[in-house]
Protein backbone atom coordinates (compact mmCIF):
# COMPACT_ATOMS: atom_id res chain seq x y z
CA UNK A 1 0.00 0.00 0.00
CA UNK A 2 1.22 3.51 -1.28
CA UNK A 3 0.63 5.39 2.02
CA UNK A 4 1.83 8.94 0.36
CA UNK A 5 -0.44 8.49 -2.54
CA UNK A 6 -3.22 7.30 -0.17
CA UNK A 7 -2.67 10.16 2.10
CA UNK A 8 -2.26 12.76 -0.52
CA UNK A 9 -5.72 11.09 -2.26
CA UNK A 10 -7.40 11.35 0.94
CA UNK A 11 -6.01 15.25 1.61
CA UNK A 12 -7.11 16.04 -1.66
CA UNK A 13 -10.91 14.15 -1.29
CA UNK A 14 -11.01 11.88 -4.31
CA UNK A 15 -12.99 9.42 -2.24
CA UNK A 16 -13.83 7.95 -5.45
CA UNK A 17 -10.11 6.88 -6.41
CA UNK A 18 -9.33 5.26 -3.39
CA UNK A 19 -12.49 3.44 -3.10
CA UNK A 20 -11.65 1.62 -6.43
CA UNK A 21 -8.46 0.55 -5.27
CA UNK A 22 -9.10 -0.36 -1.68
CA UNK A 23 -9.84 -4.04 -2.94
CA UNK A 24 -5.98 -4.19 -3.82
CA UNK A 25 -4.71 -3.87 -0.28
CA UNK A 26 -4.49 -6.20 2.57
CA UNK A 27 -6.24 -5.36 5.34
CA UNK A 28 -3.83 -5.46 7.66
CA UNK A 29 -1.79 -2.58 5.38
CA UNK A 30 -5.06 -0.84 5.69
CA UNK A 31 -5.73 -0.53 9.07
CA UNK A 32 -1.84 0.61 9.77
CA UNK A 33 -2.65 3.27 7.36
CA UNK A 34 -5.64 4.55 9.78
CA UNK A 35 -3.95 4.01 12.20
CA UNK A 36 -1.67 6.95 11.47
CA UNK A 37 -4.49 9.15 10.79
CA UNK A 38 -6.11 11.84 12.93
CA UNK A 39 -9.18 11.15 14.40
CA UNK A 40 -11.67 12.33 12.05
CA UNK A 41 -9.65 11.33 9.17
CA UNK A 42 -9.51 7.99 10.17
CA UNK A 43 -13.29 7.94 10.37
CA UNK A 44 -13.92 8.96 7.05
CA UNK A 45 -11.43 6.55 5.61
CA UNK A 46 -13.02 3.92 7.61
CA UNK A 47 -16.36 4.64 5.81
CA UNK A 48 -14.86 4.33 2.48
CA UNK A 49 -14.09 0.73 3.24
CA UNK A 50 -16.27 -1.81 1.44
CA UNK A 51 -18.65 -3.64 3.99
CA UNK A 52 -17.12 -7.02 3.26
CA UNK A 53 -13.97 -5.94 4.60
CA UNK A 54 -14.37 -3.11 6.98
CA UNK A 55 -15.19 -5.43 9.94
CA UNK A 56 -12.05 -7.44 9.42
CA UNK A 57 -9.98 -3.97 8.73
CA UNK A 58 -11.10 -2.84 12.07
CA UNK A 59 -10.28 -6.27 14.19
CA UNK A 60 -6.69 -5.37 13.33
CA UNK A 61 -6.93 -1.67 14.85
CA UNK A 62 -5.51 -0.52 18.28
CA UNK A 63 -7.97 -0.23 21.42
CA UNK A 64 -7.53 3.30 21.41
CA UNK A 65 -8.47 3.59 17.71
CA UNK A 66 -11.45 1.46 17.92
CA UNK A 67 -12.47 3.71 21.01
CA UNK A 68 -12.40 6.55 18.86
CA UNK A 69 -14.29 5.26 15.75
CA UNK A 70 -16.86 3.81 17.88
CA UNK A 71 -17.51 7.47 19.69
CA UNK A 72 -17.67 9.10 16.27
CA UNK A 73 -19.91 6.59 14.26
CA UNK A 74 -23.50 6.40 14.25
CA UNK A 75 -25.33 3.58 15.82
CA UNK A 76 -26.22 2.09 12.71
CA UNK A 77 -22.69 2.29 11.33
CA UNK A 78 -21.47 0.19 14.51
CA UNK A 79 -24.29 -2.14 14.62
CA UNK A 80 -22.70 -2.85 10.76
CA UNK A 81 -19.07 -3.30 11.71
CA UNK A 82 -20.16 -5.83 14.85
CA UNK A 83 -22.04 -7.89 13.41
CA UNK A 84 -19.70 -8.86 10.58
CA UNK A 85 -16.86 -9.35 13.12
CA UNK A 86 -16.31 -12.29 14.31
CA UNK A 87 -17.76 -14.07 17.69
CA UNK A 88 -14.32 -13.58 19.67
CA UNK A 89 -13.31 -10.51 18.05
CA UNK A 90 -16.82 -9.12 18.90
CA UNK A 91 -16.30 -10.11 22.52
CA UNK A 92 -12.39 -8.63 23.04
CA UNK A 93 -13.95 -5.58 20.90
CA UNK A 94 -16.17 -4.98 23.83
CA UNK A 95 -14.55 -5.69 27.27
CA UNK A 96 -11.77 -2.34 25.73
CA UNK A 97 -15.35 -0.33 24.97
CA UNK A 98 -16.26 2.40 27.72
CA UNK A 99 -20.06 1.51 28.79
CA UNK A 100 -22.00 4.28 26.60
CA UNK A 101 -20.95 2.13 23.70
CA UNK A 102 -21.30 -1.37 25.05
CA UNK A 103 -25.14 -0.02 25.63
CA UNK A 104 -25.24 1.42 22.09
CA UNK A 105 -24.42 -2.10 20.72
CA UNK A 106 -26.29 -4.72 22.91
CA UNK A 107 -29.19 -2.36 21.61
CA UNK A 108 -29.38 -3.63 18.22
CA UNK A 109 -28.10 -7.39 18.81
CA UNK A 110 -30.56 -9.94 19.26
CA UNK A 111 -31.77 -10.97 23.13
CA UNK A 112 -29.95 -14.47 22.59
CA UNK A 113 -26.43 -12.97 21.14
CA UNK A 114 -26.74 -10.33 24.16
CA UNK A 115 -27.07 -13.55 26.76
CA UNK A 116 -24.43 -15.15 24.51
CA UNK A 117 -22.64 -12.14 25.03
CA UNK A 118 -22.33 -11.36 28.91
CA UNK A 119 -22.27 -15.14 29.38
CA UNK A 120 -18.72 -14.89 27.73
CA UNK A 121 -17.86 -11.52 29.06
CA UNK A 122 -18.27 -13.31 32.31
CA UNK A 123 -14.95 -15.69 32.15
CA UNK A 124 -11.84 -15.06 33.73
CA UNK A 125 -9.24 -12.59 31.90
CA UNK A 126 -7.10 -14.47 30.30
CA UNK A 127 -8.90 -17.48 30.33
CA UNK A 128 -9.69 -20.29 27.54
CA UNK A 129 -13.56 -19.02 27.95
CA UNK A 130 -11.96 -15.29 27.31
CA UNK A 131 -10.56 -15.92 24.07
CA UNK A 132 -12.42 -19.07 22.59
CA UNK A 133 -14.79 -18.34 19.56
CA UNK A 134 -18.39 -19.86 18.70
CA UNK A 135 -17.88 -19.51 14.99
CA UNK A 136 -16.90 -23.67 14.47
CA UNK A 137 -17.78 -26.35 12.43
CA UNK A 138 -19.28 -29.06 14.88
CA UNK A 139 -21.00 -32.67 13.33
CA UNK A 140 -22.54 -35.68 14.71
CA UNK A 141 -20.18 -39.05 14.47
CA UNK A 142 -23.57 -40.96 12.15
CA UNK A 143 -23.09 -38.61 9.60
CA UNK A 144 -21.49 -39.52 6.04
CA UNK A 145 -18.43 -37.48 4.84
CA UNK A 146 -21.03 -36.30 1.98
CA UNK A 147 -23.46 -34.92 4.42
CA UNK A 148 -20.97 -33.11 6.30
CA UNK A 149 -19.35 -31.33 3.38
CA UNK A 150 -22.82 -29.69 2.74
CA UNK A 151 -22.73 -29.05 5.89
CA UNK A 152 -19.52 -26.84 5.28
CA UNK A 153 -20.44 -25.48 2.27
CA UNK A 154 -23.87 -23.95 3.70
CA UNK A 155 -22.41 -22.72 7.23
CA UNK A 156 -18.58 -22.62 6.03
CA UNK A 157 -18.53 -18.35 5.64
CA UNK A 158 -19.69 -18.02 8.52
CA UNK A 159 -17.25 -19.98 10.62
CA UNK A 160 -13.61 -18.71 11.98
CA UNK A 161 -12.20 -21.93 10.52
CA UNK A 162 -13.52 -24.99 8.51
CA UNK A 163 -10.45 -26.67 8.51
CA UNK A 164 -10.90 -29.01 11.26
CA UNK A 165 -14.47 -30.61 12.44
CA UNK A 166 -15.38 -31.46 16.02
CA UNK A 167 -17.56 -34.36 16.62
CA UNK A 168 -19.90 -34.04 19.04
CA UNK A 169 -23.11 -36.60 20.68
CA UNK A 170 -26.69 -35.04 21.51
CA UNK A 171 -25.83 -33.52 24.88
CA UNK A 172 -22.38 -31.88 23.05
CA UNK A 173 -19.96 -33.82 24.74
CA UNK A 174 -16.28 -33.78 22.79
CA UNK A 175 -15.99 -36.81 21.36
CA UNK A 176 -13.28 -36.25 18.17
CA UNK A 177 -11.91 -34.54 15.62
CA UNK A 178 -11.20 -34.67 11.74
CA UNK A 179 -9.86 -32.54 9.25
CA UNK A 180 -10.88 -31.17 6.15
CA UNK A 181 -8.42 -32.52 4.21
CA UNK A 182 -9.20 -36.09 5.63
CA UNK A 183 -12.89 -35.55 4.65
CA UNK A 184 -12.02 -34.08 1.01
CA UNK A 185 -9.98 -37.37 0.56
CA UNK A 186 -12.23 -39.91 2.38
CA UNK A 187 -15.09 -41.99 0.43
CA UNK A 188 -18.42 -39.72 0.60
CA UNK A 189 -20.32 -42.96 1.77
CA UNK A 190 -17.77 -43.45 4.82
CA UNK A 191 -19.71 -42.72 8.51
CA UNK A 192 -18.01 -39.80 10.37
CA UNK A 193 -17.33 -42.31 13.69
CA UNK A 194 -15.17 -44.78 11.17
CA UNK A 195 -12.72 -42.02 10.22
CA UNK A 196 -12.17 -39.33 13.46
CA UNK A 197 -9.94 -39.26 15.49
CA UNK A 198 -10.56 -40.05 19.49
CA UNK A 199 -9.11 -38.37 22.65
CA UNK A 200 -8.82 -35.17 20.84
CA UNK A 201 -6.25 -32.45 22.69
CA UNK A 202 -8.79 -29.72 24.48
CA UNK A 203 -8.87 -27.24 27.59
CA UNK A 204 -10.83 -25.89 29.78
CA UNK A 205 -12.75 -22.43 29.78
CA UNK A 206 -10.61 -21.77 32.71
CA UNK A 207 -7.65 -22.60 31.82
CA UNK A 208 -4.59 -19.88 31.55
CA UNK A 209 -3.91 -18.81 28.88
CA UNK A 210 -0.56 -18.97 28.88
CA UNK A 211 -0.74 -23.15 29.81
CA UNK A 212 -2.96 -22.96 26.21
CA UNK A 213 -0.22 -21.62 24.84
CA UNK A 214 2.21 -24.08 25.71
CA UNK A 215 -0.35 -26.48 24.70
CA UNK A 216 -0.71 -25.21 21.07
CA UNK A 217 3.39 -24.80 20.61
CA UNK A 218 3.79 -28.72 22.17
CA UNK A 219 1.38 -30.45 19.72
CA UNK A 220 1.91 -27.65 16.97
CA UNK A 221 -1.98 -26.72 16.79
CA UNK A 222 -4.17 -24.30 14.37
CA UNK A 223 -6.70 -24.41 16.47
CA UNK A 224 -7.94 -26.00 19.92
CA UNK A 225 -11.53 -27.16 21.13
CA UNK A 226 -12.75 -25.53 24.53
CA UNK A 227 -14.68 -27.86 27.12
CA UNK A 228 -16.77 -26.67 29.79
CA UNK A 229 -16.04 -28.77 33.12
CA UNK A 230 -18.95 -31.19 32.06
CA UNK A 231 -16.33 -31.85 28.64
CA UNK A 232 -19.41 -30.13 26.69
CA UNK A 233 -17.80 -28.31 23.35
CA UNK A 234 -18.64 -24.68 23.74
CA UNK A 235 -15.48 -22.95 21.74
CA UNK A 236 -12.70 -23.25 19.62
CA UNK A 237 -9.58 -21.01 20.06
CA UNK A 238 -7.73 -20.77 16.74
CA UNK A 239 -4.13 -19.46 16.35
CA UNK A 240 -4.26 -16.41 15.29
CA UNK A 241 -5.73 -15.52 18.93
CA UNK A 242 -2.73 -17.44 20.62
CA UNK A 243 -0.30 -15.51 18.32
CA UNK A 244 -1.80 -12.67 19.96
CA UNK A 245 -1.39 -14.24 23.63
CA UNK A 246 2.19 -15.17 23.11
CA UNK A 247 3.20 -11.64 21.64
CA UNK A 248 1.45 -10.20 25.06
CA UNK A 249 3.20 -13.14 28.09
CA UNK A 250 6.80 -12.48 26.42
CA UNK A 251 5.78 -8.65 26.71
CA UNK A 252 5.17 -8.97 29.90
CA UNK A 253 8.01 -10.76 30.77
CA UNK A 254 10.39 -8.28 29.13
CA UNK A 255 8.59 -5.76 31.73
CA UNK A 256 9.39 -7.60 34.83
CA UNK A 257 12.68 -8.67 33.82
CA UNK A 258 13.24 -5.13 33.54
CA UNK A 259 12.00 -4.78 36.87
CA UNK A 260 8.64 -2.33 35.03
CA UNK A 261 5.15 -3.85 35.87
CA UNK A 262 3.35 -4.75 32.94
CA UNK A 263 1.32 -2.52 30.57
CA UNK A 264 -1.06 -2.57 27.77
CA UNK A 265 -0.70 0.64 26.67
CA UNK A 266 1.85 1.90 23.90
CA UNK A 267 4.72 3.49 25.72
CA UNK A 268 4.06 6.97 23.26
CA UNK A 269 0.27 7.00 24.20
CA UNK A 270 1.25 6.07 28.24
CA UNK A 271 1.29 9.52 30.57
CA UNK A 272 4.45 10.66 32.25
CA UNK A 273 2.76 10.13 35.82
CA UNK A 274 1.67 6.63 34.53
CA UNK A 275 4.95 5.42 33.65
CA UNK A 276 6.10 6.92 36.71
CA UNK A 277 4.14 4.59 38.97
CA UNK A 278 4.92 1.48 37.07
CA UNK A 279 8.36 1.83 37.33
CA UNK A 280 8.53 3.33 40.96
CA UNK A 281 7.42 0.58 42.82
CA UNK A 282 10.32 -1.67 41.87
CA UNK A 283 12.56 0.46 41.95
CA UNK A 284 11.82 1.52 46.05
CA UNK A 285 11.80 -2.59 46.49
CA UNK A 286 15.13 -2.79 44.79
CA UNK A 287 16.64 0.12 46.53
CA UNK A 288 15.37 -1.17 49.27
CA UNK A 289 16.88 -4.13 49.50
CA UNK A 290 20.24 -2.47 48.12
CA UNK A 291 20.99 -0.82 51.11
CA UNK A 292 21.91 -4.45 52.53
CA UNK A 293 25.05 -4.27 50.64
CA UNK A 294 25.35 -1.10 52.47
CA UNK A 295 25.46 -2.06 55.53
CA UNK A 296 27.46 -5.21 54.66
CA UNK A 297 30.33 -2.81 53.74
CA UNK A 298 29.74 -0.75 57.01
CA UNK A 299 29.99 -4.17 59.11
CA UNK A 300 33.71 -4.38 57.12
CA UNK A 301 34.55 -0.97 57.43
CA UNK A 302 37.96 -1.79 59.47
CA UNK A 303 39.25 -4.04 56.90
CA UNK A 304 38.43 -1.65 54.27
CA UNK A 305 40.43 1.32 55.85
CA UNK A 306 43.58 -1.13 56.50
CA UNK A 307 43.53 -2.33 53.26
CA UNK A 308 42.50 0.86 50.63
CA UNK A 309 43.03 -0.79 47.75
CA UNK A 310 40.37 -3.31 48.68
CA UNK A 311 37.77 -0.63 47.40
CA UNK A 312 39.09 -0.85 43.93
CA UNK A 313 37.80 -4.27 43.37
CA UNK A 314 34.51 -3.83 44.56
CA UNK A 315 32.71 -2.62 41.24
CA UNK A 316 34.46 -5.17 39.16
CA UNK A 317 33.83 -7.89 41.88
CA UNK A 318 29.55 -7.09 41.98
CA UNK A 319 29.29 -6.78 38.35
CA UNK A 320 30.72 -9.53 37.23
CA UNK A 321 28.79 -11.56 40.15
CA UNK A 322 25.15 -9.25 38.59
CA UNK A 323 26.14 -10.90 35.04
CA UNK A 324 26.80 -13.90 35.67
CA UNK A 325 23.54 -14.36 37.13
CA UNK A 326 21.57 -12.80 34.92
CA UNK A 327 23.30 -14.83 32.38
CA UNK A 328 22.28 -18.23 33.60
CA UNK A 329 18.68 -16.58 34.90
CA UNK A 330 17.83 -15.44 30.85
CA UNK A 331 18.87 -18.91 29.62
CA UNK A 332 17.08 -20.94 32.76
CA UNK A 333 13.83 -18.26 32.05
CA UNK A 334 13.82 -19.08 28.26
CA UNK A 335 14.25 -22.78 28.75
CA UNK A 336 10.82 -22.68 31.19
CA UNK A 337 8.84 -21.02 29.27
CA UNK A 338 9.76 -22.78 25.86
CA UNK A 339 8.50 -25.99 28.36
CA UNK A 340 12.14 -27.81 28.40
CA UNK A 341 12.38 -27.84 32.15
CA UNK A 342 10.69 -28.13 34.90
CA UNK A 343 10.96 -28.49 38.82
CA UNK A 344 12.22 -32.53 38.23
CA UNK A 345 15.44 -31.30 36.69
CA UNK A 346 16.10 -28.76 39.28
CA UNK A 347 19.75 -30.58 40.35
CA UNK A 348 20.44 -31.36 36.63
CA UNK A 349 20.40 -27.52 36.74
CA UNK A 350 22.30 -27.42 39.63
CA UNK A 351 24.59 -29.34 38.17
CA UNK A 352 24.93 -27.77 34.82
CA UNK A 353 25.57 -24.15 36.12
CA UNK A 354 27.98 -25.83 39.06
CA UNK A 355 30.60 -27.02 36.34
CA UNK A 356 30.11 -23.87 33.99
CA UNK A 357 30.84 -21.64 36.84
CA UNK A 358 33.74 -23.49 38.05
CA UNK A 359 35.35 -23.11 34.69
CA UNK A 360 34.30 -19.66 33.99
CA UNK A 361 35.23 -18.70 37.40
CA UNK A 362 38.43 -20.12 36.69
CA UNK A 363 39.25 -18.40 34.13
CA UNK A 364 38.01 -15.17 35.06
CA UNK A 365 40.08 -15.35 38.20
CA UNK A 366 43.34 -16.58 36.73
CA UNK A 367 43.08 -13.71 34.34
CA UNK A 368 42.53 -11.08 37.22
CA UNK A 369 45.23 -12.53 38.77
CA UNK A 370 47.46 -11.95 36.00
CA UNK A 371 46.59 -8.43 35.53
CA UNK A 372 46.10 -7.36 38.97
CA UNK A 373 49.70 -8.99 40.45
CA UNK A 374 51.76 -8.68 37.38
CA UNK A 375 50.26 -5.61 35.31
CA UNK A 376 49.47 -3.56 38.45
CA UNK A 377 52.06 -4.71 41.01
CA UNK A 378 49.70 -5.17 43.74
CA UNK A 379 50.95 -7.62 46.75
CA UNK A 380 50.46 -11.17 46.21
CA UNK A 381 47.42 -11.49 49.03
CA UNK A 382 45.52 -8.53 47.49
CA UNK A 383 45.76 -10.37 44.02
CA UNK A 384 44.66 -13.94 45.32
CA UNK A 385 42.21 -12.40 47.80
CA UNK A 386 40.31 -10.77 44.09
CA UNK A 387 40.95 -13.72 42.41
CA UNK A 388 39.33 -16.17 44.78
CA UNK A 389 36.47 -13.66 45.25
CA UNK A 390 35.81 -13.83 41.54
CA UNK A 391 36.42 -17.37 41.31
CA UNK A 392 33.85 -17.89 44.39
CA UNK A 393 31.09 -14.94 42.73
CA UNK A 394 30.67 -16.58 39.45
CA UNK A 395 30.04 -20.04 41.01
CA UNK A 396 27.15 -18.36 43.65
CA UNK A 397 25.87 -16.15 40.67
CA UNK A 398 25.27 -18.97 38.14
CA UNK A 399 23.95 -21.31 40.23
CA UNK A 400 21.49 -19.08 42.34
CA UNK A 401 20.41 -17.56 38.76
CA UNK A 402 19.92 -20.91 37.41
CA UNK A 403 17.79 -22.25 40.39
CA UNK A 404 15.88 -19.27 41.14
CA UNK A 405 13.75 -19.41 38.56
CA UNK A 406 13.08 -22.97 38.92
CA UNK A 407 11.90 -22.05 42.50
CA UNK A 408 9.85 -19.51 41.42
CA UNK A 409 7.84 -21.66 39.35
CA UNK A 410 7.32 -24.31 41.67
CA UNK A 411 6.06 -21.41 43.85
CA UNK A 412 3.59 -20.52 40.85
CA UNK A 413 5.01 -17.36 40.88
CA UNK A 414 6.09 -15.33 36.84
CA UNK A 415 9.84 -16.83 36.55
CA UNK A 416 10.44 -13.59 34.78
CA UNK A 417 10.62 -11.61 38.18
CA UNK A 418 13.78 -13.78 39.28
CA UNK A 419 15.72 -11.31 36.86
CA UNK A 420 18.52 -9.67 36.17
CA UNK A 421 17.24 -6.70 39.35
CA UNK A 422 16.81 -9.51 41.51
CA UNK A 423 19.92 -11.61 40.73
CA UNK A 424 22.09 -8.88 40.99
CA UNK A 425 20.77 -7.20 44.07
CA UNK A 426 21.02 -10.75 46.12
CA UNK A 427 24.41 -11.59 44.15
CA UNK A 428 25.53 -8.60 45.31
CA UNK A 429 25.59 -8.53 48.85
CA UNK A 430 26.75 -12.20 48.62
CA UNK A 431 29.66 -10.96 46.59
CA UNK A 432 30.88 -8.63 49.45
CA UNK A 433 30.45 -11.24 52.16
CA UNK A 434 32.39 -13.32 50.56
CA UNK A 435 35.06 -10.36 49.28
CA UNK A 436 35.48 -9.56 52.89
CA UNK A 437 36.16 -12.86 54.78
CA UNK A 438 38.94 -13.69 52.00
CA UNK A 439 40.50 -10.31 52.66
CA UNK A 440 40.45 -11.29 56.50
CA UNK A 441 42.37 -14.82 55.61
CA UNK A 442 44.66 -14.05 53.38
CA UNK A 443 45.85 -10.36 54.15
CA UNK A 444 45.27 -11.33 58.28
CA UNK A 445 43.21 -8.59 58.34
CA UNK A 446 41.07 -8.49 62.07
CA UNK A 447 37.51 -6.59 61.76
Amino acid sequence: MDFERTMQLLNEKKYNIIKSELGNYQTADIAEFIEELEEKQALVFFRLLPKEIASEVFSYLSVDRQAEISALANEKELANIVADLYFDDKVDYLEEMPAYVVKKILRNTSEAERKLINQFLAYPENSAGSLMTIEFVDIKKELTVSEVLDKIRKTGPNKETIYTCYVTDSWRHLLGTISLKELVLADVNTKIEDIMHTGPIYVNTHDDQEDIADTFKKYDLLAIPVVDNENRLVGIITIDDIVDVIEEENTEDFYKMAAVAPSDEEYINTGVLALSRKRIIWLLVLMISATFTGYIIKSFESTLSSVIALSAFIPMLMNTGGNAGSQASAIVIRSIVLGELSFKDIFKVFWKELRISLLVGSVLGFLNFIRIFFLERYSFPIALTVSATMLFTVVIAKVIGGMLPIIAKKLRLDPAIMSTPIISTIVDAVTLIIYFYFAMWFLKISV
